[in-house]
């Protein structure tokens, strides 16, 4: 285990995430900041990508379960870019079923505190798709301010996002 909340453990993702967080990456709706669902050969490389993230980082995105539910989301700090400069950032991404019960933010608040507290991070980022409504709020609820807009050419598309950054 990485982390606890009030509601939720956040601990590293295995192999057999692979499923629950199939489920996250394979909805439309939950994946439109990504330009749309992912396939399982999309799926399986995002699982990987993370497992790699932890030998290489010590750290990359946690599973998030809910007890009694098991992995309902992911969430963590990554090694990310904004624009050209990197920076360490807190992601989050859950099944739309838990949407709407302040999950996101309980995780993202300890996954940022994590990294002010564990990697000694002077500043912590969020990279939110100019679109995406429901993660801006997040990182509004996580104290955080627009800094910085910029563009991620992603799946063949120009996405322009919002860097979202609260400092320690």
């Amino acid at each position: 285990m990485m982390t606890r909340t009030e509601r939720l453990v956040l601990r590293p993702m295995t192999e057999d995430d692979l499923p629950p967080l199939r489920a996250i990456l394979s909805d439309p709706v939950a994946m439109a900041a990504y330009e749309g669902a992912f396939d399982h050969d999309e799926s399986a490389a995002w699982l990987a990508r993370n497992l790699r993230r932890y030998d290489e980082d010590g750290f990359g995105l946690w599973a998030v379960d809910l007890p009694g539910t098991g992995m309902i989301g992911q969430c963590g700090i990554t090694r990310q870019f904004v624009g050209d400069e990197p920076v360490l950032e807190v992601g989050y991404l859950f099944q739309r079923a838990h949407w709407h019960r302040g999950y996101a933010v309980e995780a993202a608040s300890a996954a940022r505190d994590w990294g002010f507290r564990e990697l000694g991070a002077p500043t912590i980022w969020a990279k939110v798709r100019d679109t995406n409504i429901a993660s801006m709020n997040v990182a509004i609820r996580l104290g955080m301010t627009v800094r910085r807009r910029f563009v991620v050419h992603y799946r063949g598309v120009d996405m322009p996002h919002l860097g979202f950054a609260v400092d320690r």
